[in-house]
């Protein structure tokens, strides 16, 4: 059957968000903040293992006191605040203005970087006539990013997670994206990183295809090889 849609999922899949290193040193240098050499590399260790930058690595360990908030962190942009400025928090840094700037800093364009391949195969899809959506669990708007990266113009509809108040995998919310873009679901494919929360689109008939949430550099190609256009 041919394909007439397709979701593809934000973080990990179209964009990959800046390193840990590269997002510190954005706000520190924002901000005015000089640290020493050594100080520098242990927040960067801190801050990644505490998983402080959404869409960076998860945390090693989630606080006590945030535990219920992260198991729904993206279905409320205060709360996907609130969990991930309180992650940071474990971290002593030497500015008390550096975690909610850093939460802003991952929120803007520059922080992100679309994988090689995004705007090929989301432009031969559209030249096709393929109906195309973004279904992202996530607490802010990205069309900023998408629009600053050119490729807005592509995408027919955005649903979010915090939008909703769903998150991946229910199937509400794949089912509101098939809607927005006039497609039955067994007629549309679902693409994202993650197993569990984007293979939830297989309960609503959709088929569900996945690339390896992989460095930009690393990933050249992953979209293209997954044969949604010849």
């Amino acid at each position: 059957m041919p394909i007439k849609g397709v979701l593809f999922d934000f973080s990990g899949t179209l964009f990959r968000i800046e390193p840990v290193r590269s997002w510190l040193g954005a706000v520190l240098a924002q901000r005015g903040v000089a640290v020493a050499g050594a100080d520098f590399e242990r927040y960067v260790k801190e801050l990644t293992a505490a998983g402080a930058l959404p869409g960076g690595p998860d945390p090693q360990r989630v606080p006590d006191r945030l535990a219920e908030a992260w198991a729904t962190r993206d279905a409320n942009a205060e709360r996907h605040r609130e969990v991930y400025t309180g992650l940071a928090r474990q971290v002593a840094l030497p500015d008390p203005g550096l975690y909610d700037a850093l939460y802003d800093r991952h929120r803007s364009p520059a922080a992100w970087r679309p994988y090689p391949d995004a705007a090929e195969v989301l432009g031969a899809l559209r030249a096709r006539g393929v109906r195309i959506g973004v279904v992202s669990n996530i607490g802010w708007d990205l069309r900023p990013v998408f629009g600053a990266h050119g490729l807005d113009g592509f995408v027919d509809a955005y649903v979010l997670s915090y939008e909703h108040g769903i998150q991946k995998p229910d199937p509400q919310l794949f089912h509101i994206a098939c809607t927005l873009i006039g497609q039955d679901p067994t007629n549309v494919v679902m693409v994202g990183d993650d197993r569990h929360a984007d293979g939830g689109a297989a309960a609503l008939g959709c088929e569900v295809r996945f690339v390896d949430h992989l460095p930009v550099e690393e990933r050249p190609d992953g979209l293209r090889a997954l044969g949604l256009v010849p």
